[in-house]
């Protein structure tokens, strides 16, 4: 399958996340109003068996069997069927580089097997084990402390296993035993095993096989291997093969040892299934031309399209406000680059959680040079992996390194290098040509060249995950609506020209690809990064109101204040639970005065009493209250024009679940809340009901209950076109330019017989008089405005294009 290329793309998407409260039958009863929004597909979570009770489905158990907890096969092939008799297809999220460890072992039969025989297991191959490491077991930080300390709350079942075997427990986990030492002493008894129980802290530092980033209870599988592919796949292929399933969303590439290989084996296993990557993209970095899939699932599109709406000149006076409130005495602090707290924090990450990987990293390193250490080697292993400049380079040992490959490493080692004394500097060389796979090892190392050049792309997209997305982007706060997944916070803003070349490239070579705004693990949902986006027209009058709310003598720290300040005014309004479920995992995300491993209850505790006190005290949420009102309108404009653009432009557009009215959560779980699907196909009904010039926003730009009806007119006309005239969307792109004086608040674009247009930075618009006279030449013909009715032709003023909403959807003819 060529680049970008898929046969059966979706038309659009809609995500929604399946839990045990929300499975197949509820998902089934949404099949009239997802028709009727103008979807083709839904996109839905995993759905092979997970852990019971969970709410997101990655931590699969069982790839033999359709989560029963969800509705089981019977359930899901009902639910095909209904969204079949309403022209809806199906996409899945599948989930090929982990299985969950679960508390009760006997839930993942292959680990089970694999804890019970070791090596002798039939399924020894499955897992990414590193046994050397210790003396031939399985390191299991499961115990609450030292083994010692633990050993009284350790106790045999005597027929507990799935087989009605002996079993180990320890609390609600349930382990297996080698046969025949069930009867030993429990000291005898764990010297036995093929496993080592340890204290959980220790997955940190002694973990001998490979994990989802830094979380042990879930563990890397080798879906390289064609044998564990088939086995993990077959239901997922069945699906395909059948009919029941269109497309797929592969999560998370960069995990797997071969992401090129693996969609290529995928891809012929489905007969070329539509297929998507989660794969993150930094800003020049392009996906991999030989990947048989359509594409990513939209990080890339979110950053242009989300810059596109952000004041390219509010960068430095809102880096000075923020500098402002957050100066010490410490003149370097804060940071006046991003990229100035992402490498000392990549830096942490390596020397911390994930020290396990970077220990493994070194003891394959050290043996292919001459005289080397392994403190030296871990020492510019580390200072490599917090270089590095994307999330992974794509090197395959035994082929010559693509361009983008080596320069990506080459970028990580001559950073490492600058940080390096002077006699490492050599090491970090050798370091890159291992990583490419090109150094000539020393002695008997032939063999760990290739595995070294593996395992360490399959480390440097976990530092980069933890180090960036989930510790800088909490603790470097001059505009959080930046610091999403995907985004570079020192980027300012995407000139329409910067956009339109974007979108040329996708409508070129990724024309199927998906775009998105929002999903599952976005920091902040569209509309809350929509309204921050107005803080960078306003950076001076922002501060001003920041200094009024902010209280002497906190113990917050002041970055910890901003972000709050930020959250609270983009999430407005916002309850007390739902913000201090927040704040409790950014601070410890931060890992600065908190974090998950060693949390500080005082210090949280004062972080909360702040948060209460922003919602609670009448005079300081009425000021916020105002605050969010003053910026209301402009907000909309933002979120309606961000919204169609990414519906329009080249791309499958996913909507995620309850995102087409106002979308206004922060991170997961918050995120993952139920959505009132009932209230929303009552506003559908009531919009299709009315008449197409109803004035929706007001004078003012509405209120929140407004603005989500707006929102959702223009998320249902644009899928309801999409969905009317594939053909306008499968491939071209064709900018079209304003004229006039305010032409730089306008974007447009053709696509078929069918135009967008929105208004950008609409304070800076307002500050200089309105659009005046600019206008919008339009091809020849009559143009209907699909949101208003309106019908414009020729020089279309921009005052009558945007007189109703700020944006415009416009089909030659009416049609």
């Amino acid at each position: 399958m060529a680049a970008g290329r898929a046969p059966g793309a979706p038309g659009s998407t809609y995500r929604l996340q399946l839990t045990p409260e929300f499975g197949f039958e509820q998902a089934a009863e949404q099949v009239d109003y997802l028709a009727d929004l103008g979807v083709t597909h839904v996109y839905l979570s995993p759905v092979l068996d997970a852990v019971p009770g969970s709410m997101h489905g990655y931590d699969v158990t069982n790839h033999a069997r359709i989560r029963g907890e969800l509705g089981g096969e019977e359930g899901f092939r009902a639910l095909a069927k209904r969204f079949r008799s309403h022209g809806l297809g199906i996409i899945l999220d599948i989930v090929p580089n982990h299985m969950a460890v679960p508390a009760d072992m006997s839930l993942n039969r292959q680990l089970w097997s694999v804890l019970r025989d070791g090596r002798d297991s039939p399924y020894a191959t499955w897992f990414d084990i590193d046994w050397a490491a210790q003396d031939d077991r399985m390191l299991l930080p499961v115990l609450g402390g030292s083994l010692e300390s633990c050993l009284a709350d350790l106790w045999v079942q005597p027929s507990g296993g799935p087989d009605g075997e002996p079993v180990l427990r320890y609390f609600d986990h349930v382990l297996p035993l080698w046969p025949g030492t069930a009867r030993l002493p429990m000291r005898g008894l764990l010297e036995s095993q093929h496993y080592r129980l340890s204290w959980w802290q220790d997955a940190a530092t002694e973990l001998n096989w490979r994990r989802f980033f830094d979380i042990a209870t879930l563990i890397g599988i080798r879906v390289e291997d064609p044998a564990v592919f088939d086995a993990t796949h077959q239901v997922i292929v069945g699906l395909v093969t059948e009919g029941l399933v269109d497309g797929l969303r592969v999560d998370h590439p960069d995990g797997l040892a071969d992401p090129r290989g693996y969609l290529d084996r995928l891809s012929s296993a489905t007969g070329g299934a539509w297929t998507v990557v989660e794969k993150i993209l930094a800003a020049d970095e392009v996906l991999p031309s030989d990947w048989a899939c359509a594409g990513t699932t939209g990080y890339d599109a979110l950053r242009v399209v989300d810059g596109l709406f952000l004041d390219p000149a509010g960068g430095e006076p809102l880096s000075a406000e923020y500098a402002r409130l957050c100066r010490s005495a410490d003149d370097d602090y804060p940071a006046k680059r991003f990229a100035d707290v992402a490498t000392p924090a990549k830096r942490e990450i390596a020397n911390g959680s994930l020290a396990a990987e970077v220990t493994r990293l070194t003891r394959l390193l050290a043996p292919l040079s001459p005289d080397v250490t392994e403190d030296d080697a871990r020492t510019v292993l580390t200072e490599v992996l917090a270089a590095f400049p994307v999330y992974r380079a794509y090197v395959h040992p035994g082929e010559f390194p693509a361009e983008a490959a080596k320069a990506e490493v080459w970028r990580a080692v001559e950073g490492a290098r600058r940080a390096l004394p002077k006699r490492l500097r050599g090491l970090a060389a050798d370091l890159g040509a291992a990583a490419l796979g090109r150094l000539r090892p020393v002695g008997g190392a032939a063999g760990r060249v290739g595995e070294f050049a593996v395992r360490f792309q399959q480390t440097t997209g976990p530092v980069e995950a933890k180090g960036v997305e989930d510790t800088a982007c909490y603790r470097w706060c001059r505009l959080i609506s930046l610091n999403e997944v995907g985004c570079d916070p020192d980027r300012f803003g995407v000139t329409p020209d910067e956009f339109h070349a974007v979108a040329g490239r996708l409508a070129a070579d990724w024309p199927a690809t998906m775009t998105t705004l929002s999903t599952h693990d976005t920091k902040r949902q569209e509309d809350v990064r929509a309204r921050l986006a107005v803080l960078a027209e306003i950076p001076q009058e922002w501060g001003k109101q920041v200094r009024q709310w902010h209280e002497e003598g906190t113990a917050v720290d002041p970055d910890t204040e901003y972000l709050l300040w930020q959250t609270v005014v983009g999430a407005w309004p916002i309850s007390g639970d739902r913000l201090a479920g927040y704040l409790t995992k950014a601070v410890r995300e931060a890992k600065r005065r908190t974090s998950w491993v060693k949390p500080d209850q005082e210090y949280e505790a004062e972080v909360l009493a702040l948060a209460a006190r922003a919602l609670d005290d009448p005079e300081i949420a009425g000021s916020i209250a105002s605050f969010v009102a003053e910026i209301a309108g402009d907000a909309v404009v933002n979120s309606l024009g961000a919204k169609l653009v990414q519906l329009t432009m080249p791309g499958v557009p996913d909507v995620y679940q309850g995102c087409e009215t106002a979308a206004l959560s922060l991170v997961d779980p918050d995120n993952r809340r139920e959505v009132d699907f009932t209230r929303i196909c009552h506003d559908l009904a009531a919009l299709d009901a009315s008449s197409p010039d109803a004035n929706l926003l007001g004078d003012a730009g509405g209120d929140l209950d407004s603005f989500s009806r707006a929102k959702l007119l223009v998320t249902s006309r644009a899928l309801r076109l999409r969905r009317a005239r594939p053909e306008w969307f499968a491939g071209g792109y064709e900018p079209l330019a304003a004229t006039g004086p305010a032409a730089g608040h306008a974007v447009a674009f053709r696509r078929g017989q069918a135009l967008t247009v929105a208004t950008r930075l609409p304070v800076g618009l307002r500050r200089r008089g309105g659009w005046q006279d600019t206008a919008l030449p339009l091809p020849a013909g009559d143009w209907a405005d699909l949101l208003t009715g309106t019908v414009h032709r020729g020089a279309a003023a921009m005052t009558a294009l945007t007189g109703r909403l700020p944006v415009a959807l416009l089909v030659q003819g009416g049609e």
